[in-house]
């Protein structure tokens, strides 16, 4: 069992095709993260006052946040050329090598999930960010040769949902790092309803905060449950995504109002039915519902922490008042964060 098939998945689904004409297109486009946003307009307009590429810039937070559409948005204030490639996608550092040399002023290259390039290719990307060169060996042997190509000056653009994987040189090359949070209830509407009007798809305001609420903060999350209730509207009712609409079409993919799905109350469940709330170890959890430990810390466990149904403590996983409450069961008092003692001198 795999993150890939979720519904509120950040990931890009293997079988998903994004809608480019959804994205923001400039920067005024953009809602939320008002921190990355200024802070890009401001070394956006300087460059080009100087008439200069802008600082070789990452992007590193939770899937589906939108950082390849920063990307883009970045390329187009400056008027460049954007270059997408992915670290998987390139194998060996002559692959890497191909690719700058194509590379024009001022264009852009992207690099999606940057913490996976391998350390051969990593070795020809550092002098090619530094001192736009690329450091070539010809020959073999005692005859081989070492020569340094000029490459013009451009922008690596890198995205990393795993900063912690990014080798150390490798990051102090970035003259721009920005960390990307999820997005409010607010900003999710605004999303939701431009998205819903180059769509076509009529949908009043409860609709917008039901879908918007249920998206767990996740821009990518909100569109794809938006072209699932888009669905549900044109063949279950009358093509209008009303509150009720909303709600209907997104229990029957089991995400509740918080946009908690099947696997995550399944974990609650099994930490307080099984082990009467915890601490437990996170081995044993995974083993309880028959998945992978790390797929369960990484994937899972983030945003149960975030909502604050789920604690690390030395000792294990344990769940807190807020998960029992949410699944409507009665906390203990040690769930509930209450002392026994405390309890005992009230009565008293």
């Amino acid at each position: 069992m795999t993150d890939d098939g979720r519904v509120v998945s950040g990931k890009l689904q293997i079988d998903e095709k994004e809608n480019v004409a959804l994205r923001p297109h400039m920067l005024a486009d953009i809602v939320g993260q008002m921190r990355v946003r200024e802070n890009l307009r401001i070394i956006i307009d300087a460059a080009k006052m100087r008439g200069e590429p802008i600082d070789h810039t990452l992007f590193y937070g939770p899937p589906g946040l939108g950082k390849t559409s920063l990307a883009h948005v970045i390329a187009n204030e400056m008027g460049s050329n954007i270059r997408i490639t992915a670290g998987p996608s390139i194998e060996r550092s002559g692959d890497l090598a191909a690719i700058l040399t194509h590379m024009k002023p001022n264009d852009i290259l992207f690099i999606d999930e940057i913490h996976r390039l391998g350390r051969a290719v990593e070795e020809i990307l550092y002098p090619a960010m530094e001192d736009f060169a690329l450091d070539i060996v010809i020959g073999k042997g005692p005859a081989a040769k070492n020569v340094r190509l000029k490459l013009p000056r451009f922008t690596v653009i890198g995205a990393t949902t795993q900063l912690a994987l990014l080798a150390g040189p490798l990051r102090d090359r970035f003259g721009a790092r920005f960390r990307l949070d999820f997005y409010d209830q607010e900003s999710m509407e605004y999303i939701l309803r431009r998205a819903a009007g180059m769509m076509r798809v009529e949908i009043r305001p409860e609709g917008t905060s039901e879908i918007a609420r249920r998206s767990r903060g996740t821009p990518r999350v909100a569109l794809r449950l938006l072209r699932r209730v888009r669905d549900f509207a044109q063949t279950r009712a009358d093509g209008i995504i009303t509150g009720p609409v909303a709600g209907e079409a997104l229990g029957l993919m089991d995400i509740d109002y918080l946009g908690l799905d099947d696997i995550d109350r399944r974990i609650l469940r099994t930490i307080i039915d099984n082990y009467n709330g915890g601490p437990v170890g996170l081995p044993t959890v995974a083993a309880s519902i028959s998945e992978d430990p790390s797929t369960i810390e990484d994937v899972y466990e983030p945003y149960l922490m975030q909502l604050g149904f789920l604690k690390r403590t030395p000792r294990g996983r344990e769940a807190t008042s807020r998960a029992y409450e949410h699944l409507g069961m009665v906390p203990p008092r040690s769930a509930s964060g209450e002392d026994d003692s405390a309890g005992m001198q009230r009565l008293l």
